[in-house]
């Protein structure tokens, strides 16, 4: 089941695109990793990586992903955790408030 969930967050993630390649950040590897973590509620933890650890677009990544993430059938929250970008714990802040 959550391999299942896994692989349903990743479709609808696949529909944000990096803004400079226009290519889905799935195919291009910057969603790295997605769990799923049941402890009464469904909570799903992707793990993001930008291409460039100066990337200018990636709070805007990670927010449209989470998004993305949410609209999933059986998610009840989602948290993104990015890694590799020299503001990395400051964007991941933001976008989990």
């Amino acid at each position: 089941m959550a391999d299942e969930l896994v692989e349903k967050i990743k479709e609808a993630v696949s529909t944000v695109a990096d803004p400079h390649m226009g290519i889905s950040i799935v195919e291009m590897g910057i969603l790295e990793d997605v769990q799923i973590e049941k402890n009464g509620s469904t909570l799903a933890k992707l793990t993001i990586r930008p291409t460039n650890p100066g990337c200018m677009s990636a709070a805007n990544i990670a927010m449209n992903a989470k998004l993305a993430a949410e609209k999933v059938e059986g998610v009840d929250k989602v948290e993104v955790l990015i890694e590799g970008h020299m503001m990395a714990d400051a964007i991941s802040e933001m976008v989990n408030k």
